[in-house]
């Protein structure tokens, strides 16, 4: 059959779009798709051309790990298969209606299958600072905080709990492995986890580990499961080097054959681990199943030069387990990446700048260069150097959008409407009216909790008298939420309008903070209701407009700084790698096995291949560290990373800089006149 919507494809992404679609009994398909390699672009060619065979899309399941991503799939395949179905319009209408990411469909099978796995469908979900915030009620509530010698925190309790439920581990198993130090209150935090577990489903709140561990354990359920399962003839799923154990328990229940299943993602890109992720679920793939999954590759490259992905090739290669892949291009390069010695950080953050200016005077933008680190504080140096210089610059890992304060206050009016046994919910919103005090909201929250009708309960309380003027406006707004009288979305303008008098007492920058408030309300008129609207929004929130790591710049150029967690996916015409040195890449806190070191040298690769032209690896040969144990902040001496040996240095061009001569100043010296500040202070007062 001719496909004209496939003419664009490479030879190696044809095969892997029409992998089994005309022979329904082909099995499971792994496609290894190498950075750079169209790994979107083919995901979104065999999904659109599955439907234009055929494939009913409402029976198409597809799983990424980002919202944005799906609906960012969902518009390719549209856009390929409305093409070929021009006379068939219809056929689109509802084209992937199952699209979103693991937690998403959770929640709505979740909400679809309540009734048969004892789930109340009017559950709320609680996001990580919820969560955190509902453990440390229990850790209070147990007399854990109480202890003589110091109980973990809140936040490390919550990723006790996470890792044990997401990697699938024993208790015993994550203290040792990851939570060495907490190993001591084991049966403590046994008891701890218990008791959150009852006190969310007293709330009937789920935590976003719930939704992975619920429909895991809904499809343990023969009848159910075969329900669910029973919805779609294909299911695909991107990323999946990024998944954990619960999540590939998921996928082999849905299809435990691999019939009609299709999973795309890159071993070497596989650095997650923090987050529970396992490369052994992408790497064991194709043998979990008889016979076992059809494995294809992309090694074609179409982001960077061959002269970069030489280099990373080497890199990669000295891996200890992976997927043979050469990515090549066509994009040939006069130069090599660069391997850039320099005396110290000082010096690390003058040469970026130097050569960040130096490429924007030969035209290329702030914005098509980046500077990538291993941790967040590696950048300190050369952000303070930025800021010296006036180069705008913008640093990915500022708050979330629903982190921002005041957001989350409107959320949980909204949260405590949908279910009004959500305590952490309840207790921030009655901790906003004035003369209400932790108390008092403690004791209307034990009366609601021992009713039949919580609602009711809250109605009929009789506030204190400094709390009066406040607490009917509340009533009246908590009322018309309970009824739906304004209907969705003009509930969102309702609570802001309740809201803005506490925020204005709350907040100094309160006008900032309601135009993120007003952007709410935009975001909350694109969804069909409010109980999709909260789910969704928690699962999968936007960036913050204000809270943000720093003052936002109203330059329309400025450059990126970004950790390499956060730059996976991205890609940039000029890339600049810091601290590529023992100790930092890999980390120092990453090598206690081979496993953690091989995650590290994938962090150094998916850095490498962000770079589309230009790359810059610096190793400075001192570097500034805490010294904990000698009580002391002290310089290190520091060798190049053990990712890059001897071997492979001749894939790099060696640079020292600055070139050295005889008026180099020696590490630690003044570089310039002392400024008079004491005079700038008192003039300011003159």
């Amino acid at each position: 059959m001719s496909a004209p919507h496939l003419a664009r494809l490479n030879d190696e992404q044809r095969r892997a779009v029409e992998f089994g679609v005309s022979e329904p009994g082909a099995g499971p398909l792994l496609v290894i798709a190498g950075a750079g390699s169209g790994k979107t672009n083919t995901l979104a060619h065999r999904v659109a051309h599955l439907i234009v065979s055929g494939a009913d899309p409402r029976r198409i399941l597809l799983m990424t790990f980002s919202r944005r991503a799906a609906a960012e799939m969902a518009r390719r395949v549209e856009r390929i298969a409305a093409h070929v179905l021009a006379d068939k319009a219809a056929a689109m209408t509802d084209a992937l209606a199952w699209s979103g990411t693991f937690h998403g469909i959770g929640a709505r099978l979740l909400r679809d299958y309540a009734p048969s796995i004892g789930l109340d469908p009017a559950f709320t979900i609680h996001d990580r600072e919820d969560s955190s915030d509902l453990m440390n009620l229990v850790r209070h509530e147990l007399g854990l905080s109480a202890k003589a010698s110091r109980f973990p925190s809140k936040g490390t309790c919550l990723a006790i709990y996470s890792r044990v439920v997401n990697a699938g581990m024993e208790l015993d198993n994550a203290l040792t492995e990851v939570f060495p130090w907490c190993a001591m209150w084991k049966d403590e935090l046994k008891g701890l986890f218990a008791a959150y577990v009852e006190a969310k489903q007293s709330q009937n709140v789920l935590d976003y580990d719930d939704l992975l561990l619920y429909w895991a354990a809904l499809m343990g359920e023969a009848e159910v499961a075969a329900s669910v399962a029973g919805r779609f003839d294909h299911v695909l799923v991107d990323e999946y080097q990024d998944t954990n154990r619960l999540q590939a328990s998921i996928l082999m229940a849905l299809k435990p054959d691999g019939a009609g299943l299709t999973v795309v993602g890159d071993d070497a890109q596989s650095i997650y681990s923090f987050r529970a992720a396992t490369v052994r679920n992408i790497l064991d793939f194709p043998g979990s199943f008889t016979p076992p999954a059809t494995v294809m590759t992309l090694e074609r490259n179409y982001r960077s030069t061959a002269s970069i992905l030489a280099a990373s090739n080497g890199v990669i290669a000295l891996a200890g387990e992976r997927y043979t892949k050469n990515l090549w291009t066509d994009r040939q390069s006069g130069g090599r990446p660069r391997l850039v010695t320099v005396r110290d950080e000082a010096d690390q953050a003058l040469y970026i700048v130097s050569e960040v200016l130096e490429a924007r005077e030969r035209g290329l933008t702030l914005k098509d260069q980046s500077v990538l680190f291993r941790a967040s504080h590696h950048s300190g140096p050369l952000e303070v150097e930025l800021t010296r210089r006036n180069i705008p610059f913008v640093k990915f890992g500022g708050l979330k959008f629903l982190d921002a304060a005041h957001v989350k206050d409107c959320l949980a009016l909204l949260r405590l409407a949908e279910n009004p046994r959500d305590r952490v919910a309840a207790f921030r919103v009655l901790l906003l009216l004035p003369g209400i005090g932790p108390a008092t909201a403690g004791r209307l929250l034990d009366q609601m909790a021992a009713s039949a009708d919580p609602f009711t309960e809250l109605a009929n309380f009789e506030p204190p008298a400094r709390a009066a003027a406040d607490w009917h406006a509340f009533a009246e707004l908590f009322g018309a939420l309970r009824h739906r009288g304004a209907g969705w979305p003009a509930e969102m303008e309702a609570v802001r309008n309740w809201y803005q008098p506490h925020l204005e007492r709350a907040h100094e920058d309160a006008a900032v903070r309601l135009a993120d408030l007003v952007q709410l309300e935009q975001i909350a008129a694109g969804y069909p209701s409010r109980e999709r609207f909260l789910t969704e929004l928690t699962l999968d929130p936007p960036a913050a407009t204000s809270d943000q790591a720093g003052v936002p710049y109203l330059d329309e150029d400025y450059l990126i700084l970004s950790t390499i967690h956060s730059a996976k996916g991205q890609e940039w015409r000029q890339v600049f790698v810091l601290n590529v040195v023992d100790g930092c890449i890999p980390s120092d806190l990453g090598t206690g096995t081979s496993a953690e070191i091989d995650e590290e040298r994938r962090l150094l690769y998916v850095a490498m291949t962000r770079a589309k032209d230009d790359l810059h690896l610096v190793v400075p040969q001192r570097f500034y560290v805490t010294q904990q144990r000698s009580g002391g902040d002290r310089h290190l001496y520091a060798s190049r990373t053990r990712f890059i040996p001897p071997p492979l240095v001749g894939l790099f061009e060696p640079v020292m800089w600055p070139a050295a001569t005889a008026s180099i100043a020696p590490a630690g010296a003044t570089r310039t006149d002392p400024v008079d500040l004491k005079a700038r202070m008192r003039g300011m007062w003159r």
